[in-house]
């Protein structure tokens, strides 16, 4: 079977060999970049002002993306979660924010799965499957910004926070994230990238010279309970991931935001606050807290709210601001932690009909 040509997955220099090489001239391949990136056409159809033979060859030679939407759900607050199948039968899930405001945020994933094994976390639960290529990455992004074009809507913010570790997949992670400044025309201040916190990497992002917000998911401020929570906390334990959260704002002069999961009665107490104001105290950052959705394994259930207004009044006295996070499409499992449900479901009904068809 002939390999089809990915065209969401070219440079712009790339088309043009591509276009020139079956004997059209340069510009045609101008033509189709401004189809793809200043019109978002969702088809070579639509491609009207190149002619026939090349939109013809076009169909029959490359596809516009590889992502193959397998489920779609809404949210009662407008979330739109969807379940993509790519190529070799992984599954990955994107969500669509929108806001009072008129933004509209894509939160995408990077990896199918994810290897850091947070507890909490449903996607951490299900294990690693692979590393996404930076074409995957970007294209959850291109397809939300292109549904959105044509309802005279755009894509203003994208964050990396869906399944999977971004830094544990930098080099694809970071060229998705070029491609969505340059390619979309996403605002570096409008892209987040999360981590819990891979300290080599947060280091080499912060000489990247790039205005791209970090974010770190931090959720505990003593080791004990860090690396209860979070496995990765054993190997880049709590002074060396301060540390380099120093030397990124240090060098990029721009703030960090801490992610705080509120447990109830884990790490919601007035304790585990005092600790986390002197362990921030004198950073330049902000901690966005984030009461726990649920997940099927994991006990614990979402800190109260006057718990969560305690936390927040003792982090002030340290000087450290906070805000608590409104949840979004938690009845569609597609808030934080939660991205992990639908694909198992679908992964193992994949496997039962590959088994039936042998």
């Amino acid at each position: 079977m002939r390999t089809m040509i990915d065209l969401y997955a070219l440079t712009q220099e790339q088309l043009a060999e591509l276009i020139v090489s079956w004997g059209e001239p340069r510009f045609r391949a101008r033509q189709v970049w401004a189809w793809l990136y200043d019109r978002r056409a969702a088809s070579v159809e639509a491609m009207t002002d190149l002619p026939k033979s090349l939109r013809e060859r076009l169909k029959v030679e490359t596809t516009l993306g590889t992502l193959a939407l397998a489920a779609e759900q809404a949210s009662l607050d407008g979330t739109v979660k969807r379940l993509y199948r790519l190529p070799d039968g992984q599954m990955i899930e994107s969500v669509l924010m929108p806001y009072d405001d008129d933004r509209r945020t894509a939160c995408i994933s990077t990896q199918a799965g994810c290897a850091m094994g947070c507890v909490f976390c449903a996607t951490g639960q299900m294990g690693f499957a692979r590393h996404l290529t930076a074409a995957e990455i970007f294209e959850q992004a291109m397809l939300f910004a292109r549904d959105l074009e044509a309802n005279g809507e755009r894509l203003s913010n994208v964050v990396l926070m869906g399944m999977g570790e971004p830094f544990h997949n930098y080099d694809a992670t970071l060229t998705a994230i070029h491609r969505l400044m340059d390619d979309l025309g996403i605002g570096a201040r409008h892209i987040t990238v999360s981590t819990v916190g891979l300290v080599p990497m947060i280091r080499q992002f912060a000489d990247e010279g790039l205005q791209v917000k970090l974010a770190i998911s931090l959720h505990a401020a003593t080791d004990a309970e860090r690396s209860a929570l979070l496995p990765i906390n054993k190997r880049y334990p709590l002074a060396e991931l301060i540390d380099a959260c120093r030397y990124y704002v240090e060098t990029t002069g721009r703030r960090i935001t801490f992610e705080w999961t509120a447990i109830q009665g884990q790490n919601d107490t007035p304790e585990q606050a005092h600790a986390l104001g002197r362990l921030l105290k004198g950073l330049l950052c902000h901690v966005n807290i984030i009461p726990l959705n649920p997940t099927g394994g994991y006990m614990y259930g979402p800190s109260a709210v006057e718990r969560v207004n305690r936390f927040v009044e003792i982090l002030a006295e340290y000087g450290v601001t906070a805000t608590v996070r409104v949840r979004r499409g938690i009845d569609i499992d597609a808030g934080c932690g939660q991205l992990k449900a639908e694909v198992l479901r679908r992964v193992k009904e994949a496997a039962v009909n590959d088994d039936e068809q042998l």
